[in-house]
């Protein structure tokens, strides 16, 4: 038995503070925002999924770890947007969070900062299948909604080609059905056409 279960539950409270984090996805076609904790479920879940339907030889369980964690930082230093110009720096706020986590007295998973690391700069199967489906779930929203995210932002297809590119290297069937998704979203005036 835990020799704190203040501790433990205090811990617990600070991880639910990621249903606190929203996000700039629209879901349910365009009702509302998703927190970071939906965003967190819905990745582990598509992660699951695609590994599974693409028969890839991945730990599912690591896999599953990783999309667990991968958003926790952002309960400190909130969601970047991805088409923000601090977007490069935004992973520096999001460490110190991760550190914060894993310094608390009721922790027991030692290898929390570990595994967002590699969920961060990894290269794993698992941690590029992470990226690829983090990537794609809000684009996936951002059709849904007729782009609503990408309208109030003015954002421009050259824009979400280029962070959407690296997609692919690695899983090029699912590049292939974005970009067939980004041309009908010009044409339909959800994005600009630059």
């Amino acid at each position: 038995m835990p020799n704190n279960l203040t501790d433990i539950t205090n811990y617990l409270l600070e991880l639910d503070a990621l249903k606190l984090v929203n996000r700039r996805t629209y879901i349910d076609g365009g009702l509302r925002v998703e927190n970071s904790a939906e965003h967190s479920w819905h990745l582990a879940m598509a992660c699951w999924t695609i590994s599974r339907s693409f028969k890839l030889e991945v730990c599912e369980e690591k896999l599953l770890k990783l999309a667990l964690i991968h958003d926790l930082g952002e309960i400190d230093a909130g969601d970047t947007f991805l088409y923000d110009v601090n977007r490069d720096s935004a992973h520096n706020a999001e460490r110190e969070g991760v550190q914060r986590l894993q310094a608390h007295q009721g922790n027991a998973v030692i290898e929390l900062s570990e595994l967002w690391e590699e969920q961060e700069t990894g290269t794993s199967p698992e941690t590029k299948l992470l990226k690829v489906v983090d990537r794609l779930l809000p684009f996936l929203h951002n059709i849904n909604s007729e782009g609503r995210t990408w309208r109030e932002s003015n954002v421009k297809k050259s824009q979400v080609a280029n962070a959407h590119a690296f997609i692919s290297d690695n899983f090029p069937e699912i590049h292939a059905w974005m970009f067939h998704q980004l041309n009908l979203a010009v044409q339909a005036g959800w994005l600009i056409n630059e």
